[in-house]
């Protein structure tokens, strides 16, 4: 139950931060300590950016594209042949299940570096877009894509690997480098990046990584020093909109995957309608995914029928989570006490809204010291009560009941947030439905919409941008356009 000590990497090298700060790292499962983490001081940091910068200006990765191509294919090699730890800092630093560990969390992202790379011969770095005559001359005119410069890249804790992977490899594909900052509580996924990319020969400068016990110092730093061209950041709206204020001086471009409250809609004449409401229990990863549809809306007319459905499911997964060498299981801990703390407190506020809480909502200390809470559901909710509004990140679902099509749209769009959703009945009339949701990735009777060559990124207060996919290496790049006078 032990990870290796997490170390910085910057400029090439691997090394303590300075004056050999530690910080604990400590495991959603137990509570307790399960390795130390290299704590970065503001003068790492400040080291990191600079080692970025040179990288960018003075050597020849942001131009030599097919160096780029077979160093960032080793590092994927890398990636894959280290699938077995990978998976078990996944386990152990973010508290994944291992069902969830080997799906989202490891493969999920190493599927999605093979997604990019498959998109990386579709970009148009040159384009040649012929003559015109234009105030009684003609001019040839070309097109051109580059590197959007020196990237900062701020990941989160809930699947760590699978972040900085979506950020990473587009960007130094797109000839950017990157100085990467993972979220305090998961540092170990993110020195692994740094380890592999020294195994894999990235020039020094390329990638760096800074782990840091302070959440705030060195996301600060990256998104207010005029030396970062842009900043790539997945996490919670509210701190979305710091990072725009921070980088308006220099006028930073921001790429933002931020907080949804996706919708799982059910119509009438969805097949076998019981087991797809059944399907909608927030369970995989205890809730912690920000596309995670967490709103399920069912017509009134089988109103009664999905509640029973629900009733049954959750009693029949009370026995089925929270077990750490299970191999089909799918929900562990929350990743920390605070998100406990957080989680908890929404469950409070359900009830005191009015909600009827027909399944879980209990702290489970009995199953250790680590942060577990049941999987939770609340129906009779209205769609204004702030569970059904506000962005939870843990396993908690929420029932409304809509009256048809139209309304059932009204709600799904009645948000924020624009993220994800779910839509399930005949393939004609869900799809109608899915056009009109305003939110990034739609799945239609179980389609998966979040891949490697797909665009992932959100609407609304749930972000700008897109990630994945070939948008996802053209938003690390700058568009450069060149009129040369046709002479003779």
């Amino acid at each position: 139950m032990q990870l290796p000590d997490s170390l910085l990497y910057i400029d090439g090298k691997l090394r303590p931060a300075q004056g050999g700060k530690t910080y604990d790292n400590i495991g959603p499962w137990t509570g307790e300590v399960i390795g130390q983490a290299a704590d970065a001081s503001a003068a790492d940091v400040d080291e990191a950016i600079a080692a970025a910068r040179r990288a960018f200006d003075d050597t020849d990765w942001s131009t030599n594209r097919e160096l780029r191509l077979k160093l960032v294919k080793q590092y994927r090699d890398l990636l894959f042949a280290n699938r077995d730890r990978l998976v078990q800092i996944a386990r152990l630093e973010a508290g994944s299940a291992i069902g969830a560990a080997f799906r989202a969390q490891i493969d999920g992202a190493l599927n999605g570096a093979d997604g990019v790379l498959d998109c990386f011969p579709k970009v148009k770095w040159e384009e040649d877009l012929g003559v015109r005559n234009e105030m009684g001359f003609d001019t040839k005119r070309t097109v051109l894509r580059e590197p959007v410069g020196v990237i900062g890249a701020i990941t989160p804790w809930n699947v760590p690997l699978y972040v900085n992977v979506g950020k990473v490899i587009p960007a130094l594909l797109a000839g950017c480098t990157v100085i990467l900052k993972p979220a305090p509580d998961t540092p170990a996924m993110g020195a692994i990046m740094g380890e592999l990319a020294l195994e894999a020969g990235l020039p020094p400068g390329v990638l760096n990584v800074i782990t840091s016990s302070d959440p705030a110092m060195a996301g600060e730093m990256l998104t207010k020093d005029p030396r970062v061209d842009s900043i790539s950041f997945t996490g919670s709206t509210g701190v979305g909109k710091k990072i725009m204020q921070n980088g308006a001086d220099t006028l930073k471009r921001v790429f933002l995957e931020l907080g949804g409250k996706s919708a799982f809609i059910v119509l009438d004449d969805a097949a076998n309608f019981p087991m797809t409401v059944m399907g909608s229990m927030v369970v995989f990863h205890a809730g912690q995914g920000c596309a995670y549809p967490t709103r399920l809306l069912v017509p009134k007319s089988r109103y009664e029928e999905a509640v029973k459905a629900l009733e049954m499911a959750y009693a029949g997964f009370a026995s089925k989570w929270g077990h750490f060498d299970e191999p089909t299981c799918i929900m562990g801990p929350l990743i920390s006490k605070r998100q406990l703390e957080r989680v908890k407190g929404y469950v409070d506020i359900g009830k005191a809204e009015g909600a009827r809480l027909l399944a879980g909502g209990n702290v489970r200390t009995d199953k250790g010291k680590g942060f577990f809470i049941e999987p939770t559901c609340f129906v009779d909710v209205r769609n204004d009560m702030r569970i059904a509004q506000e962005e939870i990140f843990g396993p908690v679902l929420v029932v409304i009941p809509y009256e048809n099509d139209d309304d059932a749209v009204r709600i799904a769009n009645d948000s924020i947030y624009g993220l994800g959703g779910a839509i399930f009945g005949s393939e004609e009339r869900a799809t109608k439905i899915a056009k009109r949701i305003r939110a990034g990735a739609l799945s239609v009777n179980g389609g998966v919409s979040i891949t490697g060559d797909l665009p992932f990124g959100g609407y609304k207060q749930s972000g700008m941008g897109r990630e994945w996919g070939l948008e996802g290496i053209e938003e690390f790049l700058e568009v450069k356009a060149i009129g040369t006078r046709v002479m003779g």
